[in-house]
């Protein structure tokens, strides 16, 4: 009995952060494909669009590590969880600022 919820203890997280990174990148290349990718008419402004989501993969990763320092959460655990959490919010944030006009042009 204990050995199925250990397998899935570790499949679980692993599942679910590649179903958060099959659903982004289905969604951008959707996007591409229909060509409504977020442009931006001053360069600096499309740097930081084009960067939000890795971007937040890496505030991801920090702010899991420094979860599992201070806390009993498993730091394998925040290695998995971090980026896939953090990819999710930098797409948020992409289609967020994606729909924003720029205001400095």
């Amino acid at each position: 009995m204990d050995l199925p919820l250990e397998i899935a203890r570790i499949v679980l997280p692993v599942a679910i952060v590649g179903g958060i990174g099959v659903f982004v990148i289905l969604r951008m290349k959707h996007k591409s494909k229909k060509g409504s990718l977020g442009k931006k008419k001053t360069r600096s402004a499309q740097n930081l669009l084009d960067s939000l989501i890795p971007f937040g993969m890496m505030v991801g990763l920090a702010v899991a590590i420094l979860l599992s320092i201070f806390s009993p959460f498993s730091f394998l655990s925040a290695i998995t969880w971090g980026p896939g959490i953090g990819m999710l919010f930098g797409y948020f944030a992409y289609e967020i600022f994606s729909k924003k006009e720029d205001r400095y042009s």
